[in-house]
């Protein structure tokens, strides 16, 4: 009896008696998944009488981050602001007879009116094509689906190349590869134009963090772009009362164009 107990001693003083610790191995990845937040300089654009565009600033942390990775670069950060959805017509014109008409027609269905896109470096140098295409992440990615039968399948490309190219010269699609700057190994900040001629209504703020060439995590937010003073009065009664506004507008022109000829008839 007395030889169990001192080997039972020994044992506790050794620790050999107590259950093992579980180690995680060394080189092993963890499980902790990276966190990204955001927030923005404003919630709610007014567009004035004498707006003529504005600039959006983000900010956002990354949380969990692997402070190898940060060091050597391997994390990327895209930020958009899409547009409220809507059907887009694309016409074709063609000389006919010595006069220009529309000929051919392309409708999209359910697309952004307006896209400003913020990132670190070139899209198409963070991730694949068809990677990108399959989140609609960047101008060229977008999904651009045609509505109806289209007999042609070769003009999809045309009518969505002249799509982009209209949107791009309006000034309603913007891109810039070196909008998003990392302020601090974590934290980075990101700035979008938003044009003069943006709509209004509600537009969604979206930040996609990619580890690698790999997306693995987004965030979105919403952004609220609305009218205010004269114009949102005369956008009311259009909506609201569309017969006493358009009787509004004739009545208008009709005193304008005679007090015109008032001003300026010769004796």
């Amino acid at each position: 009896m007395r030889h169990l107990l001192r080997t039972a001693f020994l044992l506790s003083l050794l620790g050999l008696g107590q259950p093992a610790l579980a180690q995680v191995p060394l080189g092993q990845a963890s499980t902790v998944r990276e966190g990204l937040e955001i927030g923005a300089s404003t919630s709610e654009i007014a567009i004035t009488s004498d707006f003529r565009g504005a600039d959006l600033t983000i900010f956002g942390a990354l949380t969990n981050a692997d402070e190898l990775f940060l060091a050597i670069g391997q994390y990327d950060v895209v930020v958009t602001l899409e547009g409220p959805n809507d059907y887009a017509t694309v016409r074709k014109k063609e000389r006919v007879l010595g006069i220009w008409m529309n000929t051919q027609s392309m409708t999209f269905e359910q697309v952004p009116e307006s896209y400003s896109l913020a990132s670190t470096r070139q899209i198409d140098s963070i991730d694949q094509a068809p990677s990108l295409n399959n989140i609609g992440v960047g101008i060229d990615h977008l999904a651009l689906n045609p509505v109806g039968y289209i007999p042609d399948s070769g003009l999809i490309g045309e009518f969505r190349d002249a799509y982009r190219r209209l949107k791009l010269t309006s000034g309603l699609y913007q891109r810039d590869t070196s909008g998003v700057r990392f302020v601090s190994s974590s934290l980075f900040r990101a700035s979008l134009k938003l044009p003069a001629n943006i709509p209004d209504g509600l537009h969604m703020v979206r930040a996609y963090l990619f580890k690698s060439g790999q997306l693995i995590v987004q965030r979105e937010m919403p952004l609220r772009v609305v009218k205010t003073g004269i114009e949102q009065a005369i956008t009311d009664a259009a909506h609201e009362r569309p017969i006493a506004y358009g009787f509004l507008c004739v009545l208008i022109a009709v005193i304008t164009g005679w007090g015109a000829s008032l001003l300026f008839r010769k004796d």
